[in-house]
């Protein structure tokens, strides 16, 4: 019997690669829900395709265009989810939408779901309690996608949390790795999307660049492993074969090693481990090579803190219930701004670090909010704070 699936952020790098995957299964699988923002020819070609029961269109003028286009089709296309009068559960969801805005359609579809695949940083770190509050009501199981909190999820799989002594999250360092610290005065936004081994979206990959993306995955990791902040670190690995990396009080050392695909984490979860990986990869260079090349390419270093100077917030982001919030926020903004050359890359970190100084910060920061309006209250505060220092 096939299983139903729905997709949320199906037009993105994390979206595309899951369809890529059902498309090699076809047998296994049938599209309930896709939902995209705006990128007009890909979803036109998803509803052709898929022909899932319905597709949400977040972007109204994309949504209208859809909707005129498609008058006949058996697909139900709405602009947003709260139009969604009768939803089968899916038996797997995968949340794949960046930012604050994929928080509420994951709560949504935490209710409509068996299990949900967790793709979206900004949820879990600014919406955990909602979001895990919502799957234990409705008995549905929470399982993280992207592949450094995959490899905790099975690294920590029938391990006592009291017998962990550290775990690593690994980074690569990204493109900026073996600057000096004066050449990051004069990076483009095309130098910061340029990532060495993965390929992501602009927003990801600046992320990555600065190294923000590991601060927010440090907080996922607490949340979604329940784990205190001082078992997680991170640690550099150039080649993002080692994703993490367990450290136990009993001298043991576990560590999961992939290419830098994410069919893995991803086929691995909606397989639950069950399949052959190469059905996947049959094209990939990599995996011939990875089985002669475990030993030569394990090679780990300290993060450099003149380079990566919003290293810093790893003490800070945890200070108060909603910082996660703050940060995320005013983090979201200013990699729009320098994408867009309004600031300089530099500027993302000393804005962050100069709202974690305003005068009003410690009162947005320490409330614990208790519902989506809540947590976009706090939200919208830190993208007005981090636009008005631009």
């Amino acid at each position: 019997m096939k299983k139903t699936i729905s997709i949320i952020g199906s037009t993105g790098s994390v979206g595309l690669t899951s369809l890529g995957i059902i498309d090699k299964k076809k047998t296994n699988f049938k599209v309930n829900l896709l939902s995209a923002d705006k990128n007009f020819k890909l979803i036109c070609k998803q509803i052709k395709k898929y022909r899932p029961n319905y597709y949400v269109i977040n972007d109204k003028i994309t949504y209208e265009k859809i909707k005129n286009k498609f008058k006949k089709i058996q697909v139900k296309i709405l602009n947003n989810f709260k139009s969604i009068k009768s939803l089968k559960k899916s038996d797997i969801t995968i949340t794949a939408i960046p930012g604050i805005q994929g928080l509420e359609p994951t709560i949504f579809m935490i209710k409509k779901s068996k299990k949900i695949l967790m793709a979206n940083k900004e949820s879990v770190i600014c919406g955990w309690n909602l979001i895990n509050n919502e799957a234990k009501k409705n008995h549905t199981r929470l399982i993280p996608i992207d592949s450094e909190h995959y490899s905790i999820f099975k690294l920590i799989e029938n391990q006592n949390i009291d017998g962990i002594k550290k775990i690593y999250l690994t980074a690569s360092g990204g493109p900026f790795l073996n600057f000096r610290k004066s050449q990051l005065k004069k990076i483009s936004p095309k130098d910061a999307l340029k990532h060495p081994k993965w390929k992501m979206g602009k927003k990801i990959s600046v992320d990555s660049a600065t190294m923000i993306n590991k601060i927010f995955e440090l907080v996922e990791a607490k949340n979604i492993f329940n784990l205190p902040s001082s078992k997680l670190d991170i640690i550099i690995h150039p080649n993002s074969l080692v994703h993490a990396i367990l450290i136990l009080k009993n001298g043991l050392i576990k560590l999961i090693y992939h290419d830098t695909s994410m069919i893995i984490p991803i086929s691995n979860a909606l397989f639950d481990g069950e399949l052959e990986i190469e059905n996947f990869l049959s094209k990939s260079k990599e995996t011939k090579k990875t089985d002669k090349s475990i030993i030569k390419n394990l090679f780990f270093q300290p993060v450099d803190k003149k380079i990566f100077p919003i290293i810093k917030l790893k003490s800070l982001i945890n200070q108060y219930p909603s910082s996660p919030i703050i940060i995320s926020a005013a983090n979201e903004v200013l990699v729009e701004q320098f994408l867009q050359k309004k600031i300089p890359f530099l500027r993302i970190n000393e804005i962050i670090m100069a709202i974690l100084k305003d005068r009003n910060y410690k009162k947005y920061a320490i409330k614990r909010p208790k519902n989506i309006y809540q947590i976009l209250n706090i939200n919208d505060w830190a993208k007005k704070e981090a636009l008005d220092r631009i």
